[in-house]
């Protein structure tokens, strides 16, 4: 099916907090090479499916909530990349405070913030976040970062550490709204 056949309205994802890792077995905290050029074939896939970039879907804005933005977009669907199909839900922060969801849903494209994704990836990438793959993207895809410069791309704890509190230990609140 297409990704416009799954395309839904959804609640809540916590935004990638600056500055925090997860070191898992070893691995590097976030923003690494490898996160950082799995980050850019991720936003390839995403442009491809059209759920972001310039001919993106789009779905009804709702109001949103901190950290992500003061009206939101949310869609979900399976996605393939480097060979592997993922639950990919892709999150449309508008700002700043004040926009009115008329605004964004006449004009998306003027008040973008940023784009945030979660991908679920192989078995036994993350297990202790069902692993997901999270992801801050700024409006022309490329990879937003923490003060320090660190790329916003892999297992962060703030999204972790937020996505736990999400019912069924599925690490998404989106669903929790549809059940």
């Amino acid at each position: 099916m297409s990704a416009r056949t799954f395309a839904k309205v959804g609640f809540a994802l916590a935004l990638i907090a600056p500055g925090t890792a997860v070191p898992q077995d070893g691995q590097p905290p976030f923003g690494d090479d490898t996160d950082t050029a799995y980050a850019e074939t991720l936003w390839s896939a995403l442009t491809e499916a059209s759920l972001a970039g310039e001919e993106t879907i789009q779905a009804t804005p709702y109001e949103g909530t901190e950290p992500h933005g003061a009206v939101l977009q949310t869609l979900w669907t399976d996605i393939e990349v480097e060979g592997q199909e993922g639950m990919v839900v892709v999150k449309r922060n508008y700002g700043p405070a004040g926009i009115s969801i008329e605004e964004v849903a006449n004009n998306p494209g003027d008040s973008l913030a940023s784009v945030t994704v979660m991908f679920r990836r192989e078995e036994g990438y993350a297990p202790e976040s069902a692993n997901w793959f999270w992801a801050k993207y700024l409006p022309d895809g490329s990879l937003d970062q923490t003060p320090e410069g660190v790329p916003l791309a892999g297992r962060a704890t703030g999204c972790i550490s937020c996505h736990s509190e999400a019912e069924g230990g599925d690490f998404l609140y989106t669903m929790d709204r549809l059940s």
